[in-house]
């Protein structure tokens, strides 16, 4: 049955002044799932990615480690909302936490708190309205699963993939972000797909990370 690989980017660089970059260990998740894809004769006919740096960085290490050439489509729905835009807008009075964008737990638990503000519409002047956000999200993995398509990578961000899982399940918006907060990167989460029908098949999954590898290559940001 022909099935979406929704694929989370690699470690992107938490606390440096441009997050929109692969670590040296998200290159490595990369190739690493490229090779494991490979091994399992799992091989794409329609690739694609955001409009962000570490989406393409991730598609370009996944088909270098397949020993794969292939051109990829760029939907923006797949981009991760901007939750730097989001703070800036909730806190635009000041008394914004400190460490937001250098501390995990500080990061995790605004987001968490700021993510419900904004499904609320809570927020004055988001740089994106929740429902846009949703409707964007929805048409770009609409895009892709289309007629005559039988295997499609699509690689996204973790809040983007949750949507997606979320409005599939028609759960509340509480699950997405909860969803969110525990995927890992480069795990990959499945749709199986008719011209009538979307069934979800599975959910943050990391097959090429194992024991012998899982301290260096099993990473959340």
């Amino acid at each position: 049955m022909p099935t979406l690989y929704l694929i989370r980017h690699g470690q992107a660089s938490f606390g440096a002044d441009d997050y929109d970059v692969l670590s040296e260990i998200g290159h490595e998740q990369s190739g690493a799932l490229g090779r494991w894809f490979a091994q399992e004769g799992i091989r794409p006919d329609l690739v694609a990615h955001g409009t962000l740096r570490r989406q393409k960085e991730t598609l370009t290490g996944i088909l270098r480690g397949m020993g794969l050439e292939l051109e990829p489509e760029e939907h923006q729905g797949f981009d991760e909302y901007d939750f730097g835009g989001l703070l800036k807008a909730k806190y635009a009075a000041g008394g914004a936490p400190e460490g937001l964008m250098t501390d995990h737990k500080s990061h995790f638990r605004t987001l968490r708190s700021t993510v419900a503000e904004w499904q609320r519409d809570e927020i004055a002047g988001p740089p994106e309205m929740w429902s846009d956000f949703t409707g964007r999200v929805d048409t770009a993995c609409r895009a892709v699963m289309r007629e005559g398509v039988e295997t499609v990578f699509a690689v996204s961000s973790g809040g983007a993939i949750s949507q997606a899982v979320s409005a599939l399940l028609e759960t509340p918006g509480v699950h997405q972000t909860k969803m969110q907060l525990q995927m890992k990167n480069t795990a990959i989460t499945r749709f199986v797909f008719t011209p009538r029908n979307t069934y979800f098949h599975g959910f943050n999954e990391t097959p090429h990370i194992t024991a012998a590898n899982a301290d260096r290559l099993l990473t959340y940001a």
